[in-house]
C-alpha cells in the first residue's frame, strides 16, 4: 500500500546505522529483497528504510523516527517532558531530523518532512509493519510519552499498545527483554521461511515464533548485531452460516 504522509508523532521511518553497509545491504537483500540506492533501502523502487554508516554520535542498530511537522516545537516538548536531545537538527534528503532519548535511554528520531515523508509503502512483505518500545520502566514510559506526544497506554488486547490522542494505535510496548530501545518489526509472508532464510544469511533468532493477536512474531539479530523483528499475518478460516429467523428474516453468523 502506497503511503503519502503520516500523522504527527507516529512512526514514519526507520534507519539502520552499521559499521559495514555493504554486508548489511547483502543480508537485507537476501532476507527482504531490498536494494540500496544512496542512503535508502528500496523495495520495487519504493523507499522502505534508511541505511547509514556508523558515526561517533550514533550507535549501531535500527532507529525509529516519529513524524514531527514542527521539529523545533517537538524537540522542546520532548525535553520539557524530561527527554534528551542527542543531536542537533540535521538536514537530510527531503527532511530534517534529530535524535532524542526518553528518560530511560531509549533512542528515537524526529522526522520533519520537506518533500520526503518517510516510508513510501506499508502493509506488504518487506515493509515496516510496527514499532515496539522495549522497557521495564512502564510508569516512566507512560509519563514521558504521554507528556511529549499525548499517548496513552492500553492493554485492551492483552499486550501493551500506545494510542494517540485520537485513540489510534501508534506503537507497542514489550517488557521482559532486559533491554531499553525502540525495535522495528517488518512484515513477511511466512515467519518459518524467514527464520530459515535469516539463519542461512548469518543472522540469529532471539525469540519466536510467537502468536500475537493476528500475527506470528519473531525477534532476530542481523550478522552485524542489529536486533529487529518480523511479523507475518496468521490466516484463519472463517465459516459463514446462513439461517432464516421468523423475527428478523435472513441471518448471517460467522464462525472459525
Amino acid at each position: 500500500m502506497r503511503i503519502r504522509g503520516f500523522a504527527p508523532s507516529t512512526p514514519c521511518w526507520v534507519e539502520l546505522t552499521t559499521s559495514d553497509p555493504d554486508d548489511a545491504a547483502g543480508f537485507y537483500a537476501g532476507l527482504f529483497g531490498w536494494q540500496v540506492e544512496g542512503d535508502r533501502f528500496l523495495r520495487n523502487g519504493q523507499a522502505v528504510a534508511g541505511i547509514s554508516r556508523a558515526r561517533p554520535d550514533r550507535p549501531e542498530g535500527w532507529l525509529t523516527y516519529l513524524a514531527a511537522p514542527d521539529l523545533a516545537a517537538t524537540i522542546e516538548r520532548v525535553t520539557r517532558a524530561s527527554g534528551r536531545q542527542l543531536t542537533w537538527p540535521e538536514e537530510r534528503q527531503g527532511a530534517c531530523s534529530a535524535i532524542m532519548a526518553d528518560p530511560s535511554g531509549a533512542m528515537f528520531g524526529l522526522w520533519q518532512a520537506a518533500g520526503f515523508a518517510g516510508a513510501q509503502v506499508r502493509g506488504e512483505p518487506g515493509t515496516m509493519e510496527w514499532a515496539d518500545l522495549l522497557t521495564e520502566d512502564v510508569n516512566a514510559a507512560t509519563s514521558f510519552y504521554g507528556a511529549a506526544f499525548g499517548w496513552t497506554l492500553s492493554h485492551e488486547f492483552g499486550s501493551g499498545e500506545w494510542l494517540s490522542p485520537a485513540h489510534d494505535s501508534v506503537a507497542g510496548l514489550i517488557t521482559g527483554r532486559y533491554d531499553v530501545r525502540w525495535q522495528p518489526s517488518f512484515q513477511v509472508a511466512d515467519t518459518t521461511e524467514t527464520i530459515d532464510r535469516c539463519a542461512g544469511l548469518g543472522g540469529r533468532i532471539v525469540t519466536g515464533p510467537i502468536e500475537m493477536g493476528l500475527g506470528s512474531y519473531v525477534e532476530m539479530i542481523d550478522p552485524l548485531g542489529a536486533p529487529f523483528a518480523v511479523t507475518a499475518p496468521v490466516h484463519r478460516p472463517v465459516e459463514l452460516n446462513v439461517a432464516y429467523n421468523d423475527i428478523i428474516g435472513m441471518e448471517l453468523t460467522y464462525g472459525g
